[in-house]
């Protein structure tokens, strides 16, 4: 069985969302797609928060959600303590969001970053492993709030 990818996004991501779950797709990963399904003015938080539960709950382990800046999902995702969100606005972010952060979602910011690079984001967001060593050690102390 091929790994599900989660995605959402609001309606400035709809159309990168529409590119990315084909580019998905012919990659060999199965999508499951949370919304929105237009271009219609949306609260994104209704759809990223689905995925985020998503992540949190170990249903899916990776993820992806798109709205114009790419801010309001990620602030939105990264509610849940199991979910490290990464915006990312370039493929070495990608990297380095996967390589030291452990990210397991990726927010993409469909008003500031062409397709191409989007799909090329996409990509190494997922062929990046996590590079573990002295970043498991800061991963780990990202939920211990200070009391």
């Amino acid at each position: 069985m091929n790994e599900i990818i989660p995605i959402a996004c609001d309606h400035a991501g709809f159309e990168l969302k529409e590119i990315v779950k084909k580019h998905l797709c012919e990659r060999g990963f199965e999508v499951k797609d949370f919304g929105t399904n237009s271009n219609e003015s949306v609260d994104y938080p209704d759809f990223a928060h689905q995925l985020g539960y998503s992540i949190n709950s170990g249903k899916y382990h990776r993820g992806i959600v798109i709205c114009g800046s790419g801010n309001g999902v990620q602030m939105t995702v990264n509610k849940y303590p199991n979910v490290r969100c990464a915006l990312c606005w370039s493929v070495e972010i990608a990297h380095l969001g996967r390589q030291h952060n452990d990210c397991n979602v990726i927010s993409l910011p469909a008003r500031f970053i062409p397709q191409e690079t989007a799909l090329k984001i996409v990509d190494e967001f997922l062929d990046t492993p996590f590079e573990g060593g002295r970043h498991q050690r800061r991963v780990e102390k990202i939920n211990q709030l200070i009391k």
